[in-house]
Parts: structure tokens; C-alpha cells; sequence
């Protein structure tokens, strides 16, 4: 399965590069396996704020993450996402931001992540790919 990090939508949304929102809006429609994790869907909204000099308003991010979700599953957490985001944190010295969306994927079974941010250590397990690069 697929997994996208909350930039791919936010560029699907932003009008100020028409390059790199193509990518997003090709990738998000060409992914037929794909998922959406909990904490992607909320960071959606809290990050769209940034596209309201474009006009985009906060009605219209919850109006695309409705439309996101009609193509994407929703992964919901489960206590096991803690766990191993605490693992992920401490051990491998990911931020807490980065240990708990690698930890959603891994226990939603995505085994690759769309991201523009692409650490130099890559959790076991998940392969990350900037489709932006």
C-alpha cells in the first residue's frame, strides 16, 4: 500500500506552482492502492491555512479532504502507532512529528510514503520517495 505525507495534498491544493500540483493531483489520481493516515487528514486542514493568500479558504480544505477521502481509505490510529512511535522517536532519533507518521504507516501496512521530506535514515520497512525531486 501507499501512503502520502501532508505536502502532496497541500500542493495538490496550492495554485503557486502549477508543476509541482500537477505532480501531486497525478500521483494522488494514479495511485490506486493509497491511503490516507489520520494525522496526514488533520495536518491537511491545519496547513492549509498557509494557501488563504490564494484565496483558498478553510471550507475549501475540508471540502478537498472530503473529495480526498471519496478516492483514499482512511487509516484510523490504533494503540500500537504510540508504541512504535515512541521506538522510532527515542531509538532512531526521528522528530515526534516524523516517528508518528512513519509509526501510522507501518501499522496500516504502507510500505511506501510520498513525501518532499525525505530523511537521510529511512525507517526499516517503509520506503520513502519524493515525488517532487
Amino acid at each position: 500500500m501507499n501512503g502520502f505525507d501532508t505536502n502532496v495534498f497541500v500542493y495538490a491544493c496550492e495554485r503557486s506552482d502549477p508543476r509541482r500540483q500537477r505532480v501531486a493531483l497525478d500521483l494522488i489520481d494514479s495511485t490506486k492502492d493509497g491511503i490516507m493516515v489520520w494525522q496526514v487528514a488533520c495536518e491537511f486542514i491545519a496547513a492549509c491555512r498557509k494557501l488563504a493568500e490564494q484565496g483558498f479558504t478553510q471550507a475549501m480544505a475540508w471540502k478537498r479532504l472530503t473529495e480526498f477521502l471519496d478516492v483514499l481509505p482512511l487509516v484510523l490510529p490504533n494503540p500500537g502507532v504510540l508504541r512504535r512511535a515512541q521506538q522510532l522517536h527515542l531509538e532512531s532519533q526521528y522528530s515526534f512529528w516524523d516517528a508518528t507518521l512513519f509509526a501510522a504507516c507501518l501499522e496500516a501496512g504502507i510500505t511506501r510514503l510520498y513525501t518532499e521530506d525525505v530523511p537521510s535514515q529511512r525507517p526499516e520497512g517503509l520506503e520513502i520517495v519524493n515525488p517532487f525531486a
